[in-house]
């Protein structure tokens, strides 16, 4: 709204209608107003030689309405004051509005105290009178709607009334400013002589408001402008080029000397500053907001003045703008979307030595009204833009890291290199630390000597408390030193010795993901600059990651090359050791193969005992296992290939007392048998009786005569390699058979397709880790229910579980043979428990009963066995195949001779084996039952 003082509106109205006559001419008596109004009154009169005799009531009504014009502030309050007043100045008329036409020529409009009330569509009445400038008279009842709605009276009033139009006109020019409608019962084109004084009276004011209001809005038009003309140059990406443009602004709007921006940094409200009055900083000022000079301002978002800022403070802007301050002006910028603070825009030094205005806050405020937004976009973009340099910049440092992890000391002067391209430094030095001795450790130093002869030295040690290096080190975190010579923990001997100055000190840690202290990092002389930026630090820190990465994975990569090159000489060992001759090769390819009854005539029968046949033919009776069971043919292998292969698996046993060569060959044998007297391959597809008898060959490859559990806690390589996935000693097994196929010459399923390959690996890996008796309690329960409802061939999970069992039954078909062969088995077995006891016992440790000579009860462990584990097996495989009834009575023959020497023992030696050797125990089958104890027990 604009404002008119009384004074101006005054004078104005009196010279308007009065030319001779002006406020400054009247009267300063009391009564200088009531005579002012005669004088109005009195001259009108002589004029226009008009005899009207004004009552004094009509007098005074003039007189009010004239002080009301002169508090008139704009058209609204005069549009109001006519509608409410005039009906008391002119007689017989009963009310009265203001219709104006908009300065856009949108429209015409009434004023009056809530607004300009637009009237749509225009009356013809008003159009008419504002292009003619003719008054215009017309009954009440044919006011249209729109121009009725402002005239209350024309709708109320019980008598006929008549409406008038008439112009109000500017005195000069003679312009139509405005139209005054009034309605009355005698309104006639009489009536303007009438209303003559007031029309005038209400042209003065209306024109001096409108020129009061053009001249204040023209002001605000130029500032209008000058904003947008700001902000159409507001495209620069460069947040300091933007900044540069604002500040000019601020300072011709606010007439300043100096303005600046402090941006601020939400998370952390630290201030910096990029640009001082015309000037860029070559590096951004950077402080904490809350103990600065503007702490204030941060806190309640309220400006302030100079006389805000404690003394002491007004130092370091002075140092800022680098002139003396004697005005401050500081106006925090907050976000329009959440009120949170951008910036404080500050403004320094009023010219002609005032102080700064409300005025200059409002300048303020409505400039960054429409530059907030894009002062706080261009940051975002330029800093995303730096992230997007640095991101590549630290991918490219990353690239040029990850290529030296083969040699520690090429990528420490690696790293060296990359730090000093990043933060522009003249030196770096890298220190490792040894946890070992508590020292940093410098294996390279930026080419620095402390060697009189000035030749590199190879290694630098310094107590890890010693010095910046040792003092980052301990607390793992960064620090920036400004002043080195002026830090308490610099060590100038170096400089000293070598005539390098050290100026400033960027020193940073180099942690792993655990947060462990690898080593320290330290910077030394920014080239391009008084000291290290909060850019570098940033820099710093993500840099120390990728130095992390880097150093650990090279002494990771260093491990790994020494364990491989352990492997590898262990593998040269392996395959030196297990080379089979090439004669036996050559022996074992071309000898002709015979049938496995000319082996033995009950080669076939289950009742056949394996391990009469001497060691050193049992390859030759794989090979005939092979041919027979058209495994050679039907997968064509080359005789070679399957010599060789025996020979390397025979090879590949140890010669533990049981889990030896002899079991593997016994277990493929019996697999052999199963095959051909339960017609197999009416259960399983080729590809899975391939796989078993290979399986039962290569089962317990590389056994170490312990078991899982011994492996395990005595936490040997195996486990460490195996343990997390249980079965150590089986998967042991599955890779040293892997080991085996991959030996040039000896791959007897490279004639596979590839898809048959992959299936018969993992056959193979299954089913070598089903002979793990935890592995076969796991299934025991879905076999039970496989032999109850039948078998199905069709189904692949059936096939699986058959696979599983008979793998079982193989491995356990020791305690199917002959009794004199059981015998002597179990003799092996008891041999390799026992020694297994000896070492647990050696170990401290308490072994388990049946591993422990002095305790174990020899018959009752085979009872239980027998009963537990074995039995039970070769019941389901009795019900899917009624042929297994033959192992099964076996089974339980070998079963009673086992109750037969454990009711020995109960009756010779109390129950006890204690201090018996496992061949006294057998030896007391061969002694008679005493009758006579049985019978007094009994």
């Amino acid at each position: 709204m604009l404002v008119v003082t009384l004074h101006e509106v005054i004078s104005f109205l009196l010279s308007q209608v009065f030319p001779k006559r002006s406020l400054d001419a009247t009267s300063h008596s009391g009564n200088s107003d009531l005579n002012s109004v005669s004088c109005i009154h009195q001259n009108d009169v002589e004029s226009k030689k008009s005899h009207v005799c004004y009552d004094k009531t009509v007098e005074k009504c003039l007189y009010n309405f004239t002080v009301q014009l002169l508090e008139c502030e704009d058209v609204q309050c005069l549009g109001t004051l006519i509608k409410n007043s005039l009906h008391n100045v002119v007689t017989n008329v009963t009310c009265g509005s203001l219709f104006f036409l908009a300065d856009d020529n949108s429209g015409v409009y009434m004023a009056d105290s809530n607004g300009n009330h637009l009237c749509d569509p225009c009356p013809d009445c008003i159009r008419n009178v504002l292009v003619s400038g003719s008054p215009s008279l017309l009954d009440a009842q044919c006011v249209p709607p729109s121009l009725a709605q402002h005239l209350p009276a024309v709708t109320t009033s019980l008598q006929p009334l008549k409406v008038g139009c008439f112009p109000v006109r500017d005195r000069k020019t003679g312009s139509v400013l405005a139209v005054l409608v009034i309605a009355g019962p005698t309104v006639s084109e009489a009536t303007l002589a009438d209303i003559q004084v007031p029309l005038k009276q209400i042209a003065a004011c209306y024109s001096h408001i409108q020129r009061t209001f053009q001249s204040q809005r023209s002001n605000e038009e130029r500032v209008s402008q000058q904003l947008i003309r700001l902000c159409g140059e507001l495209c620069d990406q460069d947040a300091a080029q933007l900044q540069l443009k604002v500040i000019r602004y601020l300072e011709e709007e606010t007439q300043a000397e100096f303005a600046f921006l402090l941006l601020v940094v939400p998370e952390t409200q630290e201030l910096f500053c990029q640009v001082v009055g015309k000037k860029v900083l070559q590096d951004e000022i950077r402080f904490p907001g809350h103990s600065s000079s503007f702490s204030a301002a941060l806190e309640t978002k309220q400006p302030l003045s100079l006389d805000d800022v404690p003394k002491e403070k007004i130092r370091g802007i002075e140092e800022l703008v680098d002139t003396s301050v004697h005005s401050l002006l500081c106006v925090p910028v907050t976000s329009r979307s959440d009120n949170s603070l951008i910036a404080l825009a500050c403004l320094v030094n009023k010219l002609n030595g005032h102080r700064f205005t409300e005025k200059d806050i409002s300048t303020i405020r409505q400039c960054f009204r429409y530059t907030a937004t894009v002062l706080t976009s261009t940051l975002a973009f330029q800093n995303e833009r730096k992230l997007k340099v640095q991101t590549q910049a630290l991918l490219k440092v990353a690239r040029h890291l990850f290529t030296n992890l083969d040699d520690l000391t090429k990528l420490l002067r690696e790293i060296m290199q990359q730090a000093r391209n990043l933060t522009n430094a003249e030196r770096c030095s890298v220190f490792l630390i040894d946890h070992e001795t508590e020292e940093l450790v410098a294996k390279v130093f930026d080419g620095i000597s402390t060697k009189k002869d000035n030749e590199v030295q190879e290694e630098i040690r310094l107590p890890i408390s010693q010095g910046i290096a040792g003092k980052v080190a301990t607390s793992g975190e960064l620090l920036n030193i400004q002043d080195a010579y002026a830090h308490p923990l610099f060590y100038r001997a170096i400089d000293d010795s070598t005539g390098f100055r050290t100026r400033n000190i960027l020193c940073f840690p180099i942690k792993d993901e655990k947060g462990r202290i690898l080593g320290v990092a330290q910077l030394c002389n920014k080239k391009n600059g008084d000291g290290f930026t909060q850019f570098d630090e940033e820099i710093a820190t993500a840099f120390g990651i990728y130095c992390a990465i880097s150093i650990s994975h090279s002494l990771m990569y260093k491990k790994l090359l020494d364990t491989q090159h352990r492997k590898s000489l262990a593998n040269e060992l392996m395959i030196y050791y297990m080379q089979v001759s090439p004669d036996d090769v050559q022996g074992l390819s071309t000898c002709d193969i015979p049938h496995p009854r000319m082996l033995d005539a009950d080669f076939v029968q289950f009742s056949y005992a394996p391990r009469l046949l001497p060691e050193d033919r049992t390859p030759l009776a794989c090979l005939a296992m092979f041919e027979d069971l058209n495994l050679l043919t039907r997968w064509r292998i080359r005789r070679e290939t399957i010599a060789r292969f025996i020979l390397m698996v025979k090879k590949g046993y140890r010669n533990p007392p049981y889990h030896n060569w002899m079991h593997a060959y016994t277990v493929a044998q019996y697999c052999y048998q199963m095959v051909k007297n339960l017609k197999l391959e009416k259960c399983l597809e080729d590809i899975e009786i391939f796989s078993l008898f290979v399986s039962c060959l290569c089962h317990d490859i590389d056994h170490r005569g312990t078991n899982n559990h011994f492996q395990t806690a005595a936490k040997s390589v195996l486990s460490a390699l195996y343990s997390s996935e249980g079965s150590v000693l089986e998967r042991h097994h599955f890779a040293q058979t892997m080991c085996i196929l991959n030996t040039e010459g000896c791959n007897v399923f490279e004639n596979l397709s590839s898809k048959d390959y992959q299936t018969v690996l993992d056959l193979v890996r299954d089913i070598i880790l089903a002979t793990d008796l935890q592995h076969h309690f796991k299934i025991m329960k879905n076999l039970t229910e496989l032999s109850n409802r039948g078998y199905d061939r069709t189904l692949v999970r059936d096939r699986k579980l058959l696979t599983c069992l008979l793998m079982t039954a193989c491995d356990l078909s020791d305690q199917t043979r002959p009794w004199n062969n059981t015998k002597k088995v179990a003799a092996l077995i008891y041999k390799e428990f026992f020694s297994q006891g000896d070492m647990e016992k050696a170990r401290g440790w308490q072994p388990d009963q049946m591993y422990d000579r002095e305790k174990a009860h020899i018959p009752a462990v085979q009872i239980g066995f027998l009963d537990f584990v074995v039995l039970p097996a070769f019941r389901v495989l009795e019900k899917i195949f009624p042929p297994m009834k033959e192992c099964a009575d076996s089974i339980k023959n070998n079963k009673d001779h086992w109750e037969q020497i454990s009711e020995l023992v109960r009756i010779k030696h109390s129950g006890s084996t204690s201090h018996m050797t496992f061949d006294e125990v057998l030896a007391l089958e061969n002694e008679p039952l005493d009758m006579e104890l049985t019978n007094g027990e009994n």
